[in-house]
């Protein structure tokens, strides 16, 4: 018996398939097509292979910002993480208070990348930025954040931190309410403490959450651009350089799409493999 075809079903999964193919799919390929060329962008490009790979991987700037990306994401996704969680778990109540503190720190995150550094570049002016008054009163030698290769990637950190907390925040405070009060009822019969609860209950309850946080994290701190760009551009010595900055500097300065396109390639390559890792380990330790 001939089975008849649900038409609906794909008629109302045709637009999003439409977009996806014409925001994803097609660049995604165009750009691997891009990254095999020797290309600008006035006039066609000449197929060269794997040279633009070769000499991304000989240029010591570009291995430099894959170095600065990756200590990047590592000095923030942490204590994205981390923070996320203890302000969820502190302000996971039914309460005016906690509402509004939850709306303060979230009200960060709205803003946009100009706005957010042009606050902590204020913070970081090195005589008469508040870091530098707060030294002075403590006594200490101020420290030029922006400007001194030991701290100018980390500056951009700290500034992300404050500027993404609020997601993951709200993220955890979701998955925290969908906890049943059952068990934490159960526990506390059973004469479980806080520190039982938190590992015995809330965390297996939020594991899912956790690493779908983790997930974004990376992929959007992988991403570094606006910051470091118009906190440090770049300095100094590109100790603040990012992948991203890397690849808008050789496609829209330098005019060599070819070797951008090879280096976006690169850093998704980076990102996919990332992401998946941390999926693949979070999968394993849920299966123990």
């Amino acid at each position: 018996m001939n089975k008849r075809i649900d038409w609906a079903g794909y008629a109302f999964l045709a637009p999003y398939l439409i977009v996806f193919v014409a925001m994803v799919v097609i660049p995604l390929f165009w750009g691997i097509n891009l990254s095999l060329q020797k290309a600008d962008l006035f006039g066609p490009g000449e197929f060269v292979g794997l040279d633009n790979y070769r000499r991304l991987f000989a240029n010591k700037i570009f291995l430099q910002t894959v170095g600065n990306t990756f200590k990047f994401v590592l000095i923030t996704v942490p204590p994205l993480v981390v923070l996320g969680l203890g302000l969820a778990l502190a302000l996971n109540k039914e309460a005016p208070l906690p509402s509004l503190l939850r709306g303060i720190f979230f009200s960060s995150t709205v803003l946009s990348v100009t706005v957010v550094t042009l606050i902590w570049r204020i913070i970081f002016i090195p005589n008469d930025g508040v870091m530098a008054n707060l030294f002075n009163v403590f006594g200490w030698e101020p420290i030029a954040f922006l400007s001194d290769p030991d701290w100018s990637l980390i500056s951009v950190a700290i500034a992300t931190i404050w500027w993404c907390l609020g997601l993951p925040m709200m993220l955890f405070v979701a998955a925290l309410q969908q906890i049943p009060k059952d068990l934490y009822e159960a526990a506390a019969i059973d004469g479980a403490n806080r520190w039982n609860e938190f590992f015995k209950i809330t965390l297996p309850s939020i594991g899912r959450t956790i690493v779908l946080v983790i997930i974004i994290e990376i992929v959007m701190q992988f991403q570094l651009f606006g910051q470091a760009l118009l906190m440090t551009q770049g300095g100094p010595n590109n100790t603040s350089r990012s992948i991203v900055m890397f690849i808008y500097d050789a496609g829209f300065r330098r005019w060599d799409i070819g070797s951008a396109a090879a280096a976006s390639q690169i850093l998704f390559l980076l990102i996919l493999i990332a992401a998946m890792a941390q999926f693949a380990l979070s999968r394993r330790q849920g299966d123990a």
